[in-house]
């Protein structure tokens, strides 16, 4: 017997549901709609380890910028 594997939205955390008529995925929280490959692209956009080193040094600095400066 086959497993299906649960997929949540990148955006909501919501669950995502498969539509064969449009070959989408809908997201049953927010409405979300988005092929498969545009869910792992997103994913891979916000985990961590994804991340370019040069865009890894660019956040490091923004946020060093950001503490240092006078919080308000």
């Amino acid at each position: 017997m086959r497993r299906l594997k649960v997929i949540y939205c990148p955006e909501c955390g919501g669950e995502m549901v498969y539509d064969p008529n449009l070959k989408m995925y809908t997201c049953k929280s927010c409405g979300l709609t988005l092929r498969y490959h545009e869910i792992i692209e997103l994913r891979r956009k916000n985990i961590p380890e994804f991340r370019s080193e040069e865009q890894r040094k660019r956040e490091k600095k923004e946020y060093l910028k950001w503490w240092l400066s006078e919080k308000k």
